[in-house]
């Protein structure tokens, strides 16, 4: 027990230090964390080689039961709260600095006048040794976590994105592989006995677990929430997931609209395309809203186009506030903003439209200190007709503002 103990406490120190690391990669970057797994790859290697201890269950070495599998976690957590494009760059890097190391040795066996000095003389044999298990090791390193990272996307659906299930599972099947995989060279470059073959496997499980632990703790106490990924192929995995983030982060950012953050217009010709992609209307209501600001213009023009964007912020703020979960506000352009509606019958939507109306009315102010109005045009149809729906919400927005502004105008259509 003494000896599962201090395993134990190796795997919590490691991971205390390695998460605050990771945790301070806001304020410092991520170099001090890449620079820490550079630094213990060399000591993971070193006793995977010649350090072991024996347990009921066969003999285990640290090195692997407690670095190595550690690191394949961190590169997992990492992978969570940061991208693919983060995790490959420290992989890349040890496995070209172990390449390095081992050409560098070849070089120094090319000297011939090696002084041999009174505390021993150097043992380039280990070093070929620790250099080939280094490499053999990274590049396992590189399989382990692209695989790690593909079955914790396709897992996740399984367990219902329980992130403690998901991690434990997806490394236990990994580490089994990194066992069966790694066991062969150790075993032709140390000569370990095949006890540590089992022992190895069962310590590397337990590891697996206690990570897993951690890694839901960290998620749960110091990083909230875990990030959002889906499947892809093998292929340069890294490079793949990298891009489509990008490519997603890039999407979703040119829908947006950078002034007030609510949808643009773009977003919303976007959710037309869709809605006539749909096989058939469903017979559910919707409703298309268009809000306009009362006197955006002399707003502009008295203070300035500054307050005037601070008006813009504060009123699609507020219509985002208290809109339901699920109803959409989009900025169509200059002070309008369009608003739809799903699964409110008419009455129920220009109910919602006029406690918009007073809730802006109510909570924006411009820089002068003079109260914000809208006006706004609703119209709900079960067609899904949502640009037939845009002119008319249109049209009774004019004819809110003719009635005398800060007001609702509301028509039904048929289906």
């Amino acid at each position: 027990m003494a000896g599962v103990a201090l395993l134990l406490l190796h795997a919590t120190v490691y991971f205390t230090v390695m998460a605050a690391l990771l945790k301070a990669r806001r304020r410092y970057g991520i170099g001090l964390f890449v620079c820490a797994l550079g630094v213990m790859h060399f000591l993971e290697t070193y006793l995977a080689a010649v350090f072991f201890i024996e347990l009921p269950f066969g003999l285990l070495s640290p090195g692997s039961t407690v670095l190595f599998s550690g690191k394949l976690m961190m590169f997992l957590l990492l992978y969570i709260r940061e991208d693919a494009e983060v995790v490959r760059q420290p992989i890349y890097g040890l496995f070209i600095g172990n390449l390095l190391l081992v050409v560098l040795a070849l070089i120094l066996r090319m000297h011939t006048s090696v002084a041999h000095l009174a505390g021993g003389a150097p043992d380039l044999g280990f070093i070929d040794q620790i250099g080939v298990l280094m490499v053999w090791g990274t590049l396992l390193l590189f399989v382990d976590c692209i695989a790690l990272i593909l079955l914790y996307e396709n897992l996740s659906r399984l367990f219902a994105r329980n992130v403690v299930a998901v991690a434990f599972v997806s490394a236990s099947l990994v580490l089994t592989f990194d066992q069966l995989a790694f066991f062969p060279v150790l075993r032709w470059t140390s000569g370990v006995p095949f006890s540590a073959l089992v022992g190895g496997l069962v310590a590397k499980l337990g590891a697996a677990a206690f990570y897993s632990l951690l890694i839901g703790v960290y998620l749960r106490f110091v990083e909230q929430g875990e990030d959002r990924r889906s499947r892809r192929g093998v292929w340069d995995v890294f490079q793949a997931l990298t891009y489509r983030n990008r490519y997603e982060d890039l999407l979703k950012r040119s829908l947006i609209d950078e002034v007030t953050g609510v949808r643009n217009r773009g977003a919303f010709e976007q959710t037309c395309r869709e809605w006539l992609d749909r096989p058939a209307p469903d017979g559910r209501p919707v409703t298309v809203a268009m809000a306009d600001i009362d006197h955006f213009k002399a707003i502009n023009d008295a203070l300035g186009h500054v307050a005037g964007d601070a008006v813009l912020r504060s009123v699609g703020g507020a219509l985002e506030r208290f809109v339901r979960n699920g109803d959409l506000v989009f900025r169509y352009g200059g002070e309008e903003f369009v608003l739809l509606v799903r699964d409110l019958d008419h009455a129920g939507a220009v109910t919602l439209a006029e406690r918009l109306r007073a809730s802006v009315s109510e909570e924006v102010r411009a820089a002068d200190g003079a109260p914000v109005t809208v006006s706004v045009g609703v119209a709900t149809s079960t067609s899904g007709d949502l640009r037939g729906l845009l002119h008319t919400a249109d049209q009774r927005l004019y004819e809110a503002k003719r009635l005398g502004r800060n007001r609702v105008v509301g028509e039904a259509q048929s289906a």
